[in-house]
This record gives C-alpha cells, sequence and structure tokens, in this order.
C-alpha cells in the first residue's frame, strides 16, 4: 500500500510539474500537495509547494513551507543536497523580501549541507550588499565634519597619527568629499607615507578633479618619491586649474630642474616602466625613432597617427625622447 501511494505521489508531482512550465499555480499547487499527502516523507513535493509560493511572491509561505521541508526532512533523514535545496530557496523569498541577513543564514546553512556554486555566488551578492546597506547607513556628513575638526586640531598641534585616525573616519562618514582625502594625504606625507598618500591624492583628484590641492599633493608626494616626470605633470594638471597658483609653478619648475640634472637617472627609472619596455621592443617603433632621430622634422608625420602618438607621448613623459 505504501509503495502504492508513494507511486501515485509521484504521478501527481509529474502533473504538478506540467501545470508549473504552464504557469497554471493553482493547479500545480494542489497537485504538490496531493503528492504530500499520499508520501510525507518525500520533502521534494514541500519544495515545490515553496517554488509555487515564490513565484505568487507569497514569500512568507515559501520560506514557511521550506522550514517545514528542512524539519521533515531531518525527521526522515533526507538526502543533505534536499535540505540544502530547502535552506537556499527560502534563502531567495528573503533575497525578495530585502532581508538579506535572514538570507545570508539561510544561504550559509544550505552550503553548510551542500556546497553549490549558484549559492556560493548568492551569499557573495547578498554579503556585498549587506556591506554596502551598513556603508550607508553610516554615512553623515555632520558627524565628518565633526571628524574633520578634530583631525584639523590634530594636525596643527603635530600629532599626525591621530590626526589621520580622525580623517578616516570623517571619510567613512563622508566618503564624497574630496578635501577629507587631501587632508589625510597630508598628514601621509608628514608621516613619510609616501604610497598612501598618493593613493589619497589620486583618490582626491577623482572625487573632485577641480580641486587643486589634490593635484599639488600628488605632485608632492612624487617628489619624495623621486618620480620627476610624474610629480612634473601632477603640477603642470594643478596649472590647467590655476595657472597662477605659485606652489604649482615652484612645484613644477623644481621637478624639471631635478630631472634634468640627473638624465640617466631617469632614463633608468623609465626603463623599468613595463609601458615603455613594450613600446622599445616594437620594431616598428624602433625605426621610427631612428628616424626621427635623424630627421627630427618627421615626427610631424608620424604624430598624425594617434596610436604612435601616444606612444611617442609616453616616451616624452618618461624622459627618454625630447622634442625640440
Amino acid at each position: 500500500m505504501a509503495d502504492a501511494n508513494k507511486t501515485k505521489a509521484l504521478e501527481e508531482k509529474e502533473k504538478g510539474n506540467a501545470a508549473y512550465k504552464k504557469k497554471d499555480f493553482e493547479t500545480a499547487l494542489s497537485h504538490y500537495e496531493k503528492a504530500f499527502e499520499l508520501d510525507p516523507t518525500n520533502i521534494t513535493f514541500l519544495t515545490n509547494c515553496a517554488a509555487v509560493f515564490f513565484e505568487q511572491k507569497e514569500y512568507d509561505k515559501c520560506i514557511a513551507e521550506c522550514d517545514k521541508a528542512v524539519e521533515i526532512g531531518r525527521e526522515h533523514r533526507a538526502d543533505f543536497t534536499l535540505i540544502a535545496k530547502a535552506f537556499a530557496r527560502a534563502g531567495n523569498a528573503c533575497v525578495k523580501k530585502e532581508d538579506y541577513r535572514t538570507a545570508l543564514t539561510y544561504f550559509n546553512k544550505s552550503l553548510s549541507e551542500h556546497r553549490a556554486e549558484d549559492v556560493v555566488k548568492k551569499a557573495k551578492e547578498v554579503e556585498a550588499k549587506l556591506k554596502e546597506q551598513e556603508r550607508l547607513s553610516y554615512i553623515n556628513p555632520e558627524l565628518a565634519q565633526q571628524e574633520k575638526e578634530k583631525g584639523n586640531a590634530c594636525f596643527q598641534k603635530g600629532d599626525y597619527p591621530t590626526a589621520v585616525k580622525h580623517y578616516t573616519e570623517a571619510i567613512k562618514r563622508n566618503p564624497e568629499d574630496a578635501k577629507l582625502f587631501s587632508n589625510r594625504a597630508a598628514c601621509y606625507t608628514k608621516l613619510m607615507e609616501f604610497d598612501l598618500a598618493l593613493k589619497d591624492s589620486e583618490q582626491c583628484i577623482r572625487l573632485d578633479p577641480t580641486f587643486i590641492k589634490g593635484y599639488l599633493r600628488k605632485g608632492g608626494c612624487l617628489m619624495a618619491m623621486k618620480e620627476l616626470s610624474k610629480a612634473a605633470m601632477a603640477y603642470q594638471k594643478a596649472l590647467d586649474v590655476d595657472p597662477n597658483c605659485q606652489e604649482a609653478l615652484d612645484g613644477y619648475r623644481r621637478a624639471v630642474v631635478e630631472e634634468g640634472s640627473n638624465p640617466e637617472a631617469v632614463r633608468q627609472r623609465a626603463m623599468g616602466d613595463p609601458e615603455v619596455q613594450a613600446i622599445l621592443a616594437d620594431p616598428a617603433m624602433q625605426m621610427i625613432l631612428d628616424q626621427m632621430s635623424k630627421d627630427p622634422k618627421a615626427v610631424r608625420e608620424h604624430l598624425r597617427n594617434p596610436e604612435i602618438a601616444a606612444k611617442i607621448q609616453k616616451l616624452m613623459e618618461v624622459g627618454i625622447v625630447a622634442m625640440r
């Protein structure tokens, strides 16, 4: 009798599947429920019911059905992949409800039963959403201003490590404020953490390309790092923003003078650049450079080709090629 009921249950399931594919969800649900009545040990019928509720946007019912499937599955020692599927389906329903924290709990439970790559991907997506929610909930420009003022006070006293802490907190509270990155870059420069200062300077520029201090900070970092060509370019960008900026003018001149005093050092640094190496290794560029050395007027013709012009510009920037 039990075997006969299980056979009938599977027949009901197939009828349910056929209706489900036609999006006749009410009919599908009735067949899945009948299947479970005939065989209350098979939790697939419950997860199928949950799938119907999911399509009907009855997410709470979907989750309840999945929880029931897990409970009965544990009782009857169902295959771990079926338990995992129930947890994952409940997680999907929670995502639809935008209850990401509960969704992550379900996905992690699913993965503890069986590691399915699609569930791994969903768990990572939910984690990212949660982090973004936390980040956004933390933003508060008013508190950012308070932290900035504390940082300014510490900076003026020469307590640069504490100033960094306050500016970092301010950035978390208002990550779109370019001036905060400029302030922290100034601290890092004082602490001789030039890589960190450069990173903040570049972020400052990305946030506000018209804020001249970003370029000045960047130029100062690059000077300290002996990246003189790049420093000159940073100061030139500052002059594009404000042609009368004395700090930018002085920085540009200093970078050019120091670079010009040691051309071999310029060449050695440039040769360590993979992009420069690739350009100089190109046989076509070798021929063009040789032609340019013999006939300076030939450069005008080559500059009409945008690709070649970009390569020549790169070599000029790093000091390999000089235009006269």
